[in-house]
């Protein structure tokens, strides 16, 4: 018989194991089950394994709050997250409900029957399930495949080419010379990774720059809360003042523009040679914040790159060649081994196919309602992230106000709910305020903003606290029904 479950989770990243946590907790009567494709926990924490992966946002507010962070370096490895995480579902007892190597292949909303049936690849057997209600945490990130142009006579290259996301688990790179490809987050943490454990040089081709910011890996504010306090304030203080440094940080860069960008090249400036094209090399052609803006803990690049260790070259390409790549303006680059650190494809729900009635659903034109739900789509919440701070503070709110709508809707005995947009809302891509190249590649396939109200998608998690957490559940937008499955006819 196929099983049934109040609710089901599926991914068992950050957002699964916060959506888990806050069902457990608010909702403890509801079933549920926590779908993973993948062996093991993590998601992003489980996929990456390049050399220095860690995390870009501090474990402050990327750490759960309901787990505090209790280390001095609030800027972790990807196994000091993974284990993390793994204490986090154990502690809870989230481990007793997910289930490994469950590959969501179709979830299909029935008006008729009131549930959601998933059908599921197990080690290539299907199987079903279904649920009253659903929770899609798993992220915004093609897990099979990152982005990959194809480069002119990449053919004839004879050394190794490597893409970050799919890390061969035995690259020598040792002595060897390398050439990261791309600007971004991955290049920024590949590039001293790599130089500080044995590559004979590295460098980062990039065809336009990004921002990068230095912070301590240690803060020396954390570290004393941390001696001096409770582990429990502790917690609270260093929570708060990472989300109002992070807050203000991002505030100044859309106000100030001018005076970020000049802060941002004048900490690099500092930290690189006597002389070096800052400008050039550093100095991107938008606005701080129109992209994330890097982080450097302790200004590990910089340092690499005052070392003589690895180097930057700002250019495009013109072809690969057998030894390496040509560049534009004629140079050619050595490379024993090319990593191409060019980005991640997106897409929502996994890859998996989402259908009403057997009908397939456009996630593209569909709006999403307070982030949380789309229009057309009923008894589901799907959790994406912030782009201008950590992932985890949003999917919080977003589990919190998931479990605020199911107390809602058993409360007041309703069991169907869906958004449905005013004809006065307008659509809008995604997001307008950010320009970076994962993003606008993927703006068509991805759900829509409002110019209004609880459909305006906004990067602000102060204003979000105040709608996911405070503001009530009943809205004119959101249908409620009770729904009572036809009986069966005897014959």
């Amino acid at each position: 018989m196929t099983e049934h479950f109040d609710v089901v989770i599926v991914g068992a990243g950050i957002s699964g194991i916060s959506a888990a946590y806050h069902l457990q907790k608010e909702c403890p009567n509801k079933s549920y089950v926590l779908l993973e494709r993948r062996d093991d926990l993590g998601g992003t924490w489980d996929l990456f394994r390049y050399p220095g992966i860690r995390s870009d946002s501090d474990m402050y507010t990327l750490g759960f709050h309901f787990k505090p962070w209790n280390s001095a370096r609030g800027i972790a490895d990807g196994g000091a997250i993974k284990n993390y995480l793994r204490e986090a579902v154990e502690e809870n007892g989230i481990d007793k409900h997910v289930r490994y190597g469950q590959k969501v292949l179709n979830a299909d909303w029935s008006d008729a029957d009131n549930q959601w049936t998933l059908n599921i690849d197990v080690d290539g057997e299907q199987s079903q399930i279904t649920a009253g209600f659903a929770m899609v945490c798993t992220g915004y990130y093609n897990y099979d495949q990152g982005y990959r142009p194809a480069f002119p006579g990449e053919e004839n290259f004879t050394g190794t080419l490597v893409h970050p996301q799919h890390w061969p688990e035995n690259l020598d790179y040792q002595g060897k010379k390398v050439v990261v490809i791309g600007s971004g987050a991955t290049a920024v943490t590949l590039l001293p990774a790599l130089a500080n454990s044995g590559a004979g040089h590295v460098t980062m081709l990039q065809r336009s720059p990004t921002y990068i910011g230095a912070l301590p890996g240690i803060d020396p504010l954390t570290e004393k809360t941390l001696k001096f306090l409770p582990a429990s304030v502790a917690s609270i203080v260093n929570r708060t003042y990472k989300v109002g440094f992070s807050t203000v940080q991002y505030q100044l860069s859309r106000r100030f523009p001018g005076y970020m960008r000049k802060t941002l090249l004048t900490m690099a400036k500092h930290k690189l040679p006597k002389g070096y094209d800052v400008e050039k090399h550093f100095g991107p052609r938008y606005n701080p914040w129109e992209q994330r803006v890097c982080l450097a803990p302790d200004g590990d690049i910089f340092k690499t790159i005052r070392k003589g260790q690895a180097s930057v070259v700002t250019d495009t390409i013109e072809t690969f060649t057998p030894t390496g790549i040509k560049l534009s303006s004629g140079e050619e680059l050595e490379a024993d081994i090319i990593i191409t650190a060019t980005g991640l494809d997106m897409q929502i729900g996994g890859g998996a196919t989402i259908t009403r009635n057997g009908q397939p659903i456009d996630l593209s034109e569909s709006m999403l309602y307070k982030t949380a739900m789309l229009t057309g789509v009923p008894n589901a919440t799907v959790t994406i992230g912030y782009l201008n701070a950590s992932w985890t503070l949003k999917a919080d709110l977003l589990s919190e106000w998931a479990c605020r709508l199911l107390k809602y809707m058993d409360d007041h005995g309703y069991n169907k709910v869906v958004p449905e947009a005013p004809a006065d809302v307008t659509p809008l891509p995604y997001t307008q305020e950010f320009s970076s190249g994962y993003l606008q590649r993927a703006m068509p396939k991805l759900p829509k903003s409002g110019d209004s109200g609880p459909w305006r998608v906004k990067q602000n998690y102060l204003h979000d606290v105040k709608v996911l957490r405070f503001d009530k559940i009943e809205d004119d937008a959101l249908h409620f029904s009770h729904h009572r499955a036809a009986e069966p006819v005897n014959a």
